[in-house]
């Protein structure tokens, strides 16, 4: 077998897994009883034509990507086998794309999406992605977000009933017609020319604000902290 032969069965493949896991995500979606709050907060932007970056933990995307689809929102979707069936469903959802990594070698796809959000565009992604750690934001978010000049919107989602995978994420799928939950913290502003402790102390500050943002998600759908 040729090499792009064997490409193109790939991408068939790929596309076609890709198709099936949307179709999916979005029956799901579509039978849960979603409650938001303060997700009028992009609609603001939207009509403003300011640049935003909306960010959730790699593990809660399914709702909140179909909640969001259709608005010309931006996604940043790694290079990876994986980041190829990810970028075929945030198509579907009615994402742009761009691909890339703020943690792996994507200083381009960075550049690039800064250039976006600059000039209005919403940037979608999880900075804890494509591989982890879990629940950590990247170096290459806070650079982003310096690039920007935008500010940053946490979002927090929860379901119940739901199922957790036994991945690196602890990806959240909820059962058919569970209680969903969104919530969106208020904007973090990232200033430039910041001190390597003040990025560090900015990168905590959207990680709790996030944390917060799923913690009050987790008590809308009725699961309370474990002691």
């Amino acid at each position: 077998m040729s090499k792009d032969k064997e490409q193109r069965q790939q991408s068939f493949r790929g596309d076609l897994i890709g198709a099936l896991l949307w179709f999916i995500a979005r029956m799901i979606s579509l039978t849960v009883r979603l409650q938001t709050k303060n997700a009028d907060i992009m609609r603001e932007f939207e009509k403003d034509g300011k640049g935003a970056i909306l960010i959730t933990w790699h593990g809660r995307t399914m709702v909140p990507a179909n909640y969001f689809r259709n608005r010309g929102y931006w996604a940043l979707i790694s290079l990876s086998r994986d980041g190829d069936i990810q970028n075929r469903i945030f198509k579907l959802f009615g994402f742009h794309t761009i691909r890339g990594s703020t943690g792996r070698g994507g200083v381009k796809a960075v550049l690039q999406m800064a250039k976006k959000v600059r000039e209005g565009g919403i940037l979608s992604y999880a900075p804890d992605g494509p591989r982890g750690p879990s629940h950590k934001v990247q170096e290459g978010t806070i650079f982003l977000a310096e690039r920007c000049g935008c500010p940053v919107i946490p979002l927090g989602f929860s379901a119940n009933p739901r199922k957790l995978l036994k991945s690196w994420d602890k990806y959240l799928i909820p059962k058919f017609f569970a209680k969903g939950a969104m919530v969106l913290g208020e904007p973090i502003f990232v200033p430039p020319n910041m001190t390597d402790e003040q990025k560090q102390e900015i990168a905590l500050k959207i990680e709790e604000a996030i944390n917060q943002a799923e913690e009050e998600a987790e008590r809308m759908v009725g699961i309370l902290p474990a002691d």
